[in-house]
């Protein structure tokens, strides 16, 4: 029987996870994404549609597809705005365009996500953890409260906690795949804007809890200004808890970060994100997981991939 890995998350994150792990052989791949974005093209198209958010959810198409295609090139295309008028296609992603399309056709937004999975022969399946046109609230320490996802990183205030004013419910494929699932990832990526949006869903939350999986969080390697500033590993935990997302295991990138990078990062206000305390209430395994190509400080998919390797095999 394959090994069932869910993938909680959305952005960038959780794409590099999902490209190293689709090349684990004989493995059976959830991507559980969120729908709450509201900024750029994704917004414009749910704003004017009243679809949810697919932006996420098509960046992990492209990195689940099986083969580099045309049409899987073709579906992170933005078209140029030049004049930043925002009219008519200009500044869309051809695959948010693609996806909204089908929505309209069908009548069903989890039927358009399946059939460009087929298009694109994606390995694993794609489950939006709502179908519901959601907005995502912020609550920050000092009271205030933020509406929209692409609004929250923007307020230089600590958060205490995100939520949703309305009912949202999840969809029943997503919590069928955290009960089902032999292992649990939570995504690398804002934690309160990509994994948490997911994680607050009741219905995800109650399957998060009853799953017998093992449920491993791969942690930041930088903070996030506007949502993380001054966090440790521990508090990147905590957020994670106090929403209701149980932790068995943390990975933690023990790369050394080149000096430069670290001084070019400390500008825009990110920091590396290290290890407080000696003793957890959860399993804490270091590993070599990241790439400083580009300038950046990314997390590296094939080191990715090893590091689940490895955690299956033990687990074994």
């Amino acid at each position: 029987m394959p090994e069932k890995v869910v993938v909680i998350g959305g952005g960038h994150g959780q794409s590099a996870i999902c490209r190293g792990i689709k090349n684990i052989p004989d493995l059976d791949i959830t991507a559980i994404v969120t729908v709450a974005d509201d900024g750029g093209s994704t917004g414009r198209l749910r704003r004017h549609f009243h679809i949810p958010a697919m932006g996420d959810i098509r960046n992990v198409m492209i990195a689940l597809a099986g083969s580099e295609t045309v049409l899987g090139n073709l579906m992170d295309y933005r078209f140029e705005d030049p004049g930043g008028t925002e009219e008519d296609v200009s500044g869309h992603n051809l695959g948010n365009l693609i996806l909204t399309a089908l929505t309209q056709q069908s009548g069903s937004f989890l039927e358009a996500v399946q059939t460009i999975e087929q298009v694109l022969n994606v390995r694993g399946r794609i489950i939006p953890a709502t179908t519901q046109v959601i907005t995502l609230f912020a609550l920050m320490e000092d009271g205030v409260i933020v509406k929209g996802e692409a609004n929250i990183p923007t307020v230089s205030n600590r958060i205490s906690k995100v939520f949703y004013e309305e009912p949202v419910h999840a969809t029943s494929e997503a919590v069928e795949a955290i009960l089902n699932a032999d292992m649990i990832i939570y995504g690398i990526g804002s934690v309160y804007t990509s994994i948490l949006p997911n994680v607050i869903i009741p219905e995800i939350t109650e399957a998060l809890h009853e799953s017998k999986a093992r449920r491993v969080y791969f942690c930041n390697a930088m903070t996030q200004p506007g949502e993380t500033d001054g966090y440790d590993v521990e508090s990147h935990v905590r957020a994670l808890n106090r929403h209701g997302a149980p932790v068995d295991m943390v990975i933690v990138a023990d790369d050394d970060i080149p000096g430069h990078l670290l001084k070019k990062y400390e500008k825009q206000g990110s920091t590396a994100v290290h290890l407080s305390k000696d003793s957890h209430s959860y399993e804490v395994r270091r590993m070599n997981l990241l790439d400083f190509s580009d300038e950046l400080v990314r997390h590296d998919s094939m080191k990715i991939k090893k590091a689940v390797e490895t955690l299956l095999e033990e687990g074994k």
